[in-house]
Parts: structure tokens; sequence; C-alpha cells
């Protein structure tokens, strides 16, 4: 079992809640192996929990004072972390690894370009995470197109509080997870299977 991640320094964008965090660590699988690829670290959150599994992380963050929250939070972890981590202060697609094994969106600002070097480069493992209903509709359909789309998960999270004496709860903005893969299956035959299970179309 993986120690609990501290963020003692906080971005305005905030972490990616510890519950969605663990439905992410478990469609990544990652392993001991693995290069794991980031777009978008902010507090670094996502870095460091794939930073407790992976082999290698490389970690994209376009505003540098973001960078430097996921810096200070990572090193708050520095016990924890068995990768080697490199933090780059960049815009994706450039800057991305041509070698990762699995990438994780954490938003959704050029994300059609990203998905393109996911295929390009053939990542094995990919998820994206909306908040917006639109953009994850505009997501799946760019999973589509590019035969990475293996499922959508949308899930919501509500924390238990103290009211009247009893238990009410307050819920979290629903989280829309996109899952697909960049590398193709062969059936009994042979042939590829599409990541969405269908035909390659060649």
């Amino acid at each position: 079992m993986m120690p609990p991640i501290a963020l003692p320094h906080d971005a305005k964008a905030g972490p990616t809640k510890s519950e969605v965090r663990a439905v992410v660590g478990s469609k990544l699988a990652l392993g001991p192996d693995d290069h794991f690829a980031e777009v978008g670290s902010c507090t670094g959150a996502v870095t460091i929990d794939a930073a407790q599994r992976a082999g290698r992380v490389t970690a994209l963050e376009r505003k540098p004072e973001r960078l430097e929250t996921t810096e200070k939070n990572l090193a708050a972890n520095e016990a924890s972390v068995r990768a080697d981590v490199e933090l780059r202060n960049a815009e994706a697609p450039e800057g991305l690894p041509d070698d990762a094994d699995a990438l994780f969106l954490g938003g959704s600002r050029n994300f059609e370009a990203v998905l393109d070097h996911a295929v390009e480069t053939e990542i094995d493992r990919v998820v994206m995470n909306v908040s917006r209903l639109e953009v994850a509709g505009e997501a799946t359909e760019a999973f589509r197109e590019r035969d990475l789309l293996e499922e959508v998960v949308q899930f919501q999270v509500s924390h238990g509080y103290e009211l009247a004496g009893a238990t009410s709860f307050d819920s979290d903005n629903p989280v829309y997870m996109l899952v697909g893969s960049a590398t193709s299956e062969t059936d009994e035959n042979g042939d590829e299977i599409a990541a969405d299970g269908g035909e390659v179309d060649r």
C-alpha cells in the first residue's frame, strides 16, 4: 500500500481529488518499468502518485508558478518517490517524450494535438479527465476518431459532514474520464482490433 500524498503547497486550480486519483491509477496500471507522462501537473498530486509506482515520470506544466508548486510538493514526498522524475515547463504536445508507456491529460487545452502525439508514439494507456459535459463530448469524439477509445467513465464523489446531529453529504463536481490505448490488439486471425473493439479501417 502506497503512503498518503502530502500537498503542503497549493495552486489555484487545486489538486486532483484523492478518490479521482485512485481511479486514474487503476486505469493507468503503472508498473516499475513504465514511463509515465503527464500534461498539466499543477499541484503535482498525480505526478507524485505516479512517481510512487512508475520507473520514470515526465510531467509538463505550462505555467511556471504551477510547475514550482509541483516541484515543492514533489520534494515534500521525496521519501515515497521511486521514479526518476523530470519536470518540464512546456505546453503540450511540445515537450512530451516519445517513449511514454502511459499518458494522463488533466485538462483539455490542446488535447487533440496531444492525442495525435499519443497515436504517433503508440502510447499504451491514455487517460483524460474532463469536468465539463460539452468538452467530454468533444473528447469522446476525438478519442473515437483516432481509434483510441476503450471506455468512458462518469463518476461523482460525495463527502459526509455533520448536520443537526446527523450526516449529510456535499457532492464534488462530476468527472468524465476517457480511457484508451494507441496500441492495437490482434484477433485470432491476426487482424488488428481497434482500441474501441471495432475493426481497424486501413
